[in-house]
Formats: structure tokens, C-alpha cells, sequence
């Protein structure tokens, strides 16, 4: 009587190994509900303290944007209330006094205007896009500088980020929306 040895392949290490076929208990309704009612326990972060420390060289930066705007933000808290957009200062960049009062805004309601100094670096968009993005990165520079300002900055709105862009242009019409004219002849 011989026995027939069949040849066994050794598996290589770089081959794939295939997923096992689901079983009929995991896709039951019970079972699948039984699985979402497992508790994760609650993550503990340590308590941060409300107001960072800083000295005249180090700075806060983040970033704002809106529409096509991107706006980056160097907050330094020793400062005078010097305010610069792309190395030029703010009333030359922006001249109308409603973006000036557009930008300002986050400081003026936290009352720190004439206390801390921001740098701005802005590039995209048009002009109205990168005030909204300036002003977006000034709150949330202001909010790691002090998270007591939280609720102020909150309800006055500036710490939401608009995503509302451009719409698409759509095929057989002139813009996102807008028809060709109408003939009746």
C-alpha cells in the first residue's frame, strides 16, 4: 500500500493572504447591535492652562481661510497693536475702512488691540475672501492665546469657518446657474 504525498507549497512572505469569509452570525441583526452596544471608555486630556506664556520672540500662528483665500497668522503677545498684511501695514493693504474694521473685529471684542501684534501672510482668492480668512486665523490665534475668550468669539461668529465657495459652472448654461437668453423666434 503506498501512500500519495502530495507536494506542499511554502507560502512566501510577500503574498497576500485572503480575508476570511464573513459568517452568518456577524451579519445577523441581534448580533450587530449586541457589537454597537459595547462602551468605549472616555479619554481623560490633561487640563491645559487658560493663557500661554510667552516672551517678545516666540508667537502663535495659525491659519484662516475662505473661498480661495489662505491666510497664515503669527499673533505675538507682547506687542503694540501693529497690524501687517504681506509686509505692508493693514491700512495700506487694505484701505476701505470696513476691511480694516472686518479684521479688527476679534481684537476689538476681546479688547486686545493695542496689546498683542499680528503678522498676516495672505495669498489666493479676491479681497473680500481673504479678510474673511484673516479674520477666521485671528480668532483662532486669540483662542490658543487665552481659552477663556472662547464664548465671546463663539456667539459673535468668528470662529466658524464659511465654506460656502463657488458653485461649478454646469453644462448648456453661461455661469452655475445663469441660462442662455430666451428667444421665442
Amino acid at each position: 500500500m503506498t501512500l500519495d504525498k502530495k507536494p506542499v507549497a511554502k507560502a512566501k512572505s510577500t503574498t497576500l493572504k485572503k480575508a476570511p469569509a464573513k459568517s452568518k452570525v456577524a451579519t445577523h441583526p441581534v448580533v450587530a447591535k449586541v457589537k454597537s452596544a459595547v462602551v468605549v471608555p472616555k479619554v481623560v486630556r490633561p487640563v491645559v492652562e487658560n493663557k500661554v506664556e510667552m516672551n517678545s520672540s516666540t508667537f502663535i500662528s495659525t491659519v484662516g481661510r475662505r473661498k480661495r483665500s489662505i491666510a497664515r497668522i503669527r499673533l505675538f503677545a507682547n506687542g503694540g497693536g501693529k497690524v501687517t498684511v504681506n509686509k505692508v501695514d493693514l491700512v495700506k493693504y487694505f484701505p476701505t475702512f470696513y476691511h480694516q474694521n472686518t479684521i479688527l473685529q476679534p481684537l476689538k471684542l476681546t479688547s486686545l488691540e493695542n496689546k498683542v501684534d499680528i503678522s498676516v501672510k495672505v495669498a489666493g482668492g479676491g479681497t473680500e475672501g481673504q479678510v474673511g480668512a484673516i479674520r477666521l486665523g485671528i480668532a483662532r490665534a486669540l483662542l490658543i492665546y487665552n481659552s477663556e475668550l472662547r464664548p465671546s468669539l463663539r456667539t459673535a461668529g468668528f470662529l466658524t469657518r464659511d465654506s460656502r465657495i463657488k458653485e461649478r459652472k454646469k453644462p448648456g448654461l453661461k455661469k452655475a446657474r445663469r441660462a442662455p437668453q430666451f428667444s421665442k423666434r
